[in-house]
């Protein structure tokens, strides 16, 4: 996936504010999305950026013993005013090259270890503030859920992965013109994405992006 944020819906224990360690376990293409700002109609190419705060386990229902997650959407923009290469930069501790940009794929963010700060609204859900590289010698706790790439390209497509989507993400995917225009194709054999090594010591040099 090429560019030139739980499993959606329902009410859940937020996440708890403050900064955490986390790690990217999802990457989620929304398609083409339509909506309304400042009473202005918006179309946008939407991705999905999960991560998971495993040093942090819910407390209550029926996921009480897991680690929270935490969602952000971002329009797909790498244009140098997009919070999505904002927080990618951030993230990676340094800036991006023109030839990096030019070169960059969204699937290595999968299993990155990073710091990401959590407020809450008024309404008390839980909110990406920020992403931030992870302090030199910062050794991240191991990933415990496994990451899931989708993507709506058609030579990247996986029915299969859909098919394991919540409803509700698969409900906003249906409605995009990406989404008709791939006819629905049968399931492929997915390449498993592998975290990085858990028993290293984390630097920026370790970053695959």
């Amino acid at each position: 996936m090429k560019w030139t944020g739980s499993n959606g819906g329902g009410d859940f224990e937020p996440a708890p504010a403050g900064t955490h360690i986390a790690r990217c376990i999802r990457l989620i293409d929304l398609g083409t999305q339509t909506g309304e700002y400042e009473g202005r109609v918006t179309v946008r190419r939407q991705v999905l950026i999960t991560w998971e705060l495993s040093q942090e386990l819910m407390t209550t229902g029926d996921h009480a013993g897991q680690p929270f997650t935490v969602n952000k959407f971002y329009t797909q923009s790498l244009h140098e005013k997009a919070t999505l290469r904002h927080d990618l930069e951030a993230w990676r501790g340094r800036a991006f090259t023109d030839e990096e940009l030019a070169g960059f794929d969204a699937r290595n963010i999968l299993g990155a270890p990073c710091l990401i700060s959590v407020v809450h609204t008024d309404k008390g859900k839980a909110k990406v503030q920020s992403v931030m590289a992870l302090p030199k010698g910062t050794n991240p706790p191991k990933q415990v859920n496994e990451s899931i790439l989708f993507s709506l390209e058609p030579e990247e497509y996986d029915a299969a992965v859909f098919d394991g989507l919540s409803d509700y993400w698969k409900a906003m995917i249906q409605t995009t013109p990406e989404f008709a225009a791939l006819g629905r194709p049968q399931a492929k054999v997915s390449t498993p994405t592998t975290a990085a090594a858990d028993d290293e010591a984390f630097d920026d040099d370790s970053i695959p992006f």
